[in-house]
This record gives C-alpha cells, structure tokens and sequence, in this order.
C-alpha cells in the first residue's frame, strides 16, 4: 500500500479534475491509498532572500519502507473528501504547468488502480522535473507500492518519526492543496467578487485565493472576464494579513503590477524574475499598515515549487508558471487581488453592483460640472488627499477640479471598478475622462470609502 501523497490519487478526485460528473464509488476510494502525512518538503528559512534548500531525501525514505504497511492509513481513513457540490457547472481544469497535470495525471492512473502505467509516467516526470520534490515523492511511494508487503509488524515508532517531520507535513500538505483545487473548481461563468468591471485596456488580471494556494488568471476582452490558468502557488510563512514590515504575511487586498524585474538583476533565489505590486496601497496606507518589496517572484534553481506557507510575504510561483505569467502582465494595468478566500459571482451580479457604484461616480461628475463646490465637496473625506511629489489637500483638490471641468460635457471611459471589503467597503475606480472637442483627457485612480451609505473618495492618483 502506497505510504504518503498518494491517498488523495482517489478516482473521484482525478474525476472532478477533468470535470467528469460521474462520481467515484467508496469501495475504489479505499484502495487510494492512505493520508499523505508524511509527505515531505523543505521549509523556507528565516529571511526569504537567503533562499530555501530544496529537499531530495522524500523518495529515499520511501524506499526504505520496503513495502512495510504504514500506520497512518488507520489513523487517517476517510481523510479524503468528496468535491464541494454547487448548484452551478463548475468551470473546467484550466492546466497550469506541463508538470502539475502529469502529477495529477499520475495520481489518476493510480486511483483507477494503474500502478504499473502511473510508476512509468512518475519516472519520466522526475526524470524531466529533478528539483519537483512533490514529483519525487509520489515516485517513491509507487516504487514502494511494487514490493510485496511485508507479515512482520510495521515500525510504528520510524512511522511517527516521519509523521512529526515538518517538511513531511509540508509536502503532505502541498499534494493536498493541489488537489483540493482542482477538485473545487470556481463555477462556470463566475469571476472574484473583486472583479465588477474591467477595462479591456487590462487585458489580463489576478486573482490569489491563499486558501487553496492558487492563482487564477483571467483574460479580459469586451465580453468579460474568462479564467484562462491557475497555479499552484505559496503564500507567506506566517499566512495573509500583511500588518507590519517583517511579519512574514502576504497583504490582502486589491493591487498593481508596478514593474517587472529582470531575473539578470537578482539573486538566483528569485527564479524566473519578479512582478512588484503597489502594496501598500492608499488603504493599507490609510489604516497604517507597513512594510513593502512585496512581488510574485519564482523559486531557486534547485527547487521546483515550496511549502503552501513559506515565503516572508510574496506570491511565489513554480518558474515555467511565472515565465508563462511574464509573458502576459501590463506595468500599471493589470490588477492582482490577494484574497484569504475567493468568493465568486455572476456575471449578473456584478453587473447589479457595479450599477450602484456607477451611480456615485455619475454624482460626483456632475456636481463637478455644475460648479457647485459644496455639492461636490460632499463626496470627498476631510483626509482626502491626492498623490503627486507635495501631497495635495481636498480643499486645493476642489478648486483644481471646478477649473478643470465647470460647464463642460465629459465623457468617462475605460472604467474598471474593483471592489474590496473586509472590516470596512471600498472600491478602487480606474478611468479616462475626456471633454466634448478635445482629444485627450486624464486617466485617474480613485480609493473610494463606503460610509453610512455614501461613498466618500479618500485617494487620488492621476496617471495620465
């Protein structure tokens, strides 16, 4: 019996990860294997920059079982769950890297109980991926699957010792998160709750659900969002909720790619290259929130991809899926949502909340154009401040702003709405403006507050 990873090779989970909606049957489900707990991986070390070793002794110890029965199959029976059911289609398996579906192809020839075929295809996976520690270990357990078991009794106190192993536990729990994403796939025709509208101007945007350690990849076009990828991903060693510099935290909330970073210019431990993100934003600003260099970045060298809790507060990838994200990205326009957990609507749904919403920024332009300053100085918090090299006041902010636009017909274009809300209701609002008889305009990005029922704009940056 396959020792560790292999307990969630379950046919109904190689099933749902080719969206087949016939469902597996519990006597197949006993013969999956048992709980990977003592998968195994290597724990990024204290400071990020000082890299993290890549583990290779996963699949040697394997095959020092010798086919010994493990002790962790009691203890961890019914471990698997069936998928999440939902009253929609779920969208289809968008594969990531080439390497990830051959593991997931490998763990479903051995639910269907073709060992011998997914030892062969483990082996040229392993063979093509060295540094895939995951890879190796699914390949020691098929390895140990081949000896006959053994009548003397398990080593129950080795068993243990393998079970305590936190980078055991890790790679357990990566295999896990891998698998529990693509079961669980968002429902058909669903975007993040984040994602209102987009300007076709980004043609691409992010979602990160840490949950599952997942990215999603949406390409955007003038009929919406599509998912297009997803990706294994790691978060921050100490999870989400970025409060304060060096708390090993990655921030939650809705952000920019800033700029892409040559991988020439940094350290090897840095993989393919690096995509910085504008944290903190205005908001995180507003509440005090600390800290920065926070980026989607690749792994070392000699090290496929890392625990689901590893980094000091990055996005890491596995580098063929951040070399494929490189090729996509626009500095400045393509937005990243880092979320705990993604919740997911319709495009209905959003249509209806970008309606409200819509509604305010209508207002604030035509109590702009009207020239009635305090009209217009009702949508504005007394903190409001607009970014430029001196920080600008909402009160020189509303003379600039009656110059700019009194008596004359605007057009708002290219508008995308992001939504963020945990303690308190935002929107991130992106937009050009251009008045009747002109050409060109401003393209603004406006931080907006929900209070009492109003939005308030707190933030301004003008980008063009």
């Amino acid at each position: 019996m396959a020792a560790s990873a292999l307990l969630l090779a379950t046919p109904g989970a190689a099933l749902a990860a080719n969206n087949s909606s016939s469902s597996s049957k519990s006597a197949n489900a006993k013969t999956s294997g048992t709980k990977a707990a003592k998968a195994g991986g290597s724990r990024a070390s204290a400071k990020e920059a000082r890299g993290a070793k890549a583990g290779s002794g996963a699949s040697k110890t394997q095959l020092q079982a010798k086919g010994k029965r493990s002790a962790v199959a009691a203890d961890n029976a019914g471990a698997t769950r069936p998928a999440r059911k939902t009253a929609r289609t779920a969208a289809p398996l968008q594969e990531a890297s080439g390497a990830e579906a051959r593991l997931i192809g490998v763990y479903e020839l051995f639910g269907r109980g073709k060992t011998r075929e997914a030892l062969a295809k483990a082996q040229t996976l392993v063979r093509d991926h060295p540094n895939f520690q995951l890879a190796q270990l699914v390949y020691g357990d098929l390895l140990a699957a081949q000896v006959p078991p053994s009548n003397a009794m398990p080593d129950t106190a080795g068993i243990a010792r393998l079970r305590g192993n936190p980078a055991m536990v890790e790679l357990h729990e990566e295999s896990r998160r891998r698998l529990q994403a693509l079961r669980e796939r968002p429902p058909a025709g669903t975007v993040p709750s984040q994602f209102l509208t987009l300007s076709t101007r980004s043609r691409f945007a992010i979602a990160v659900d840490a949950s599952r350690s997942r990215l999603y990849l949406f390409e955007n076009s003038d009929k919406g969002l599509k998912l297009v990828a997803d990706y294994y991903i790691s978060v921050g060693k100490s999870g989400t909720d970025k409060a304060v510099e060096g708390d090993a935290r990655t921030p939650l909330g809705v952000y920019y790619i800033t700029s892409s970073l040559d991988p020439r210019s940094l350290k090897d431990f840095y993989g393919a290259g690096a995509l910085p993100i504008n944290y903190p934003n205005p908001y995180d600003v507003r509440r005090g929130k600390t800290g920065s260099g926070i980026w989607l970045h690749g792994t070392p060298p000699q090290q496929f991809a890392r625990a689901p809790l590893a980094s000091d507060g990055c996005v890491v990838m596995a580098n063929p899926d951040l070399k494929q994200l490189l090729r996509k990205v626009q500095i400045g326009a393509t937005p990243v949502v880092t979320a705990r957990s993604l919740q997911w609507i319709s495009q209905p749904q959003a249509e209806k909340e970008t309606k409200k919403f819509a509604d305010s920024i209508t207002a604030w332009k035509d109590a702009r154009a009207s020239g009635n300053e305090a009209q217009l100085k009702k949508f504005y918090l007394p903190d409001f401040q607009r970014a430029s090299r001196k920080p600008i006041d909402a009160d020189a902010v509303l003379r600039d702003e009656l110059t700019y636009a009194q008596g004359k017909r605007v057009q708002i274009k290219d508008t995308s709405y992001l939504h963020w809300r945990d303690t308190e209701d935002t929107m991130v609002a992106t937009f050009g403006e251009v008045f009747e008889g002109e050409k060109n305009g401003r393209t603004r990005r406006q931080y907006w507050l929900r209070q009492g029922g109003e939005w308030k704009l707190f933030h301004e940056e003008i980008l063009g």
